[in-house]
């Protein structure tokens, strides 16, 4: 459970119940592993056997009270699940959880749960304050024991952010050796590197999280594993100039089938990636056109379709093709409408950097520049704080890829170097701050960004790399 693998510990737990129905802990557990924290929200089905699991183990007589806390406490996510909304539910578990924390300070599964816990919410006057928090409760845990699993796990999710990641730097480089069978434990590093521009060790640790998910698929399915390493290896490749090694990606990607992948995460996980890998292949390689030309994927839900809205925006932008981004950036608009009426409305809320970046797009090619500008720094300048995802593309990037287009190339210069200091090492970032270099007359850094660019790459060929 401490490595995300809540199929595998639902199962397991549920094998304890038939072995020892008066163990109240293996129904909590498995309750908790319908949590599926920071994975996915639990559906209907999900709700309605995680109360039932609560309430059985509420009703059997524990042998102490800390028992009892962990199950009540759990119980106050499941509890009026019909009533009340998830935010709410999911906020006061965590509060059940800190008092937990505070009554129990020697036990570290407490403190790890309540961090865990932190990592599902955010303040509202500041996204970081939960992450902050859950670094110190985890710092202390993995001091005490560094081979616990869920301390090395949660601190590479609580400093996976801008301004953090160093601090889970040391973790990302235990949690793998602590859970070696765990494609995702292997995986979840990269985390840390994509945030970091450490691209080799993030190649290295995706391949083998994929090698292990595989290995796992002759004795049951593990596609999500598989297709979580996919995007980062996609992603990474491109950061190299290794684009035949991106392309084989998406095709492997191509040859996972939709039952394979587990019910709840087909519609929020897998439909997505049908359309961001194309997506991102085009957009990173500056493929404008082909952004332009891609289609969304039929049968899914809005927010999937949107996303290869939104790389027509971006595309059709870049060619001053006014047509084509007013009709990518309705149909973005639209997706968004029709996501807030539909089964996973909570989903629209993370669709508005995608959307207000179509619409700069749509802007820039009215000439209106200035709008333009403003609604890509409002993106970047939250990015800069919070981050964005590790796969996505920056925003202050690209601003700088905008400014270019204006012909204003110092200005292009600085959105660059602002942006590689949250976003390091990426091809496009040194690219850009190169050629903006040049054409702003300064050719000590426009040298220094070119062979920053050859040493990543390592030998790629970098003509075909665009």
């Amino acid at each position: 459970m401490h490595s995300f693998w809540y199929d595998e510990a639902e199962k397991q737990f549920r094998a304890l119940e038939n072995d020892y129905p008066s163990c109240a802990i293996a129904y909590w557990g498995e309750a908790l592993s319908l949590l599926r924290q920071l994975v996915s929200r639990p559906e209907e089905p999900d709700l309605k056997r995680g109360l039932e699991l609560v309430q059985r183990a509420q009703a059997i007589r524990v042998k102490t009270q800390r028992e009892r806390d962990y199950i009540d406490a759990l119980a106050f996510f499941y509890r009026d699940y019909d009533k009340v909304d998830y935010q709410n539910r999911i906020e006061a578990y965590s509060r059940a959880m800190d008092e937990m924390y505070q009554q129990y300070p020697n036990d570290l599964q407490a403190a790890g749960f309540y961090a865990l816990s932190l990592l599902t919410w955010q303040v509202d006057h500041d996204p970081l304050a939960n992450s902050k928090k859950a670094i110190l409760i985890l710092a202390r845990v993995f001091e005490q024991d560094p081979d616990d699993p869920g301390a090395a796990h949660y601190l590479i999710h609580a400093s996976d952010a801008p301004k953090l990641a160093t601090l889970g730097l040391p973790a990302a480089r235990r949690y793998a050796q602590i859970a070696p069978a765990s494609p995702h434990a292997l995986h979840m590093p990269s985390h840390i590197f994509a945030r970091l521009g450490l691209w080799r060790e993030d190649i290295q640790s995706n391949l083998s999280s994929l090698a292990a998910a595989r290995q796992l698929s002759a004795v049951h399915l593990d596609a999500e594993n598989q297709i979580h390493a996919m995007e980062f290896l996609e992603y990474a490749y491109l950061q190299v100039g290794e684009n035949e090694k991106a392309e084989a990606i998406i095709a492997d990607f191509r040859r996972i089938h939709r039952e394979d992948v587990s019910e709840n995460l087909r519609s929020i996980y897998f439909d997505s990636r049908i359309a961001f890998f194309p997506a991102m292949y085009a957009l990173e390689r500056h493929r404008w056109k082909e952004a332009v030309a891609l289609q969304p994927p039929t049968e899914v839900e809005p927010y999937s379709q949107a996303i290869t809205y939104w790389a027509r925006a971006v595309g059709a932008g870049h060619l001053h093709n006014l047509a084509a981004v007013q009709e990518a950036v309705n149909q973005y608009d639209a997706m968004v409408e029709a996501t807030k009426k539909g089964k996973h409305a909570f989903w629209a809320k993370y669709m508005t950097t995608n959307q207000d970046e179509a619409h700069a797009w749509l802007a820039f090619a009215e000439g209106k520049t200035g709008h333009a500008l403003d609604l890509l720094r409002g993106v970047a300048d939250k990015q800069d704080v919070e981050g964005k995802g590790e796969v996505e593309s920056p925003a202050r990037e690209m601003l700088g890829d905008m400014l270019l287009e204006m012909g204003r190339p110092k200005e292009a210069l600085a959105e660059y170097e602002k942006a590689m200091k949250v976003d390091p090492n990426r091809f496009n970032g040194l690219y850009g701050a190169g050629h903006a270099a040049e054409l702003a007359h300064q050719p000590e850094k426009a040298t220094a960004y070119s062979e920053q660019l050859l040493k990543n790459c390592d030998g790629s060929k970098l003509r075909s790399a665009r």
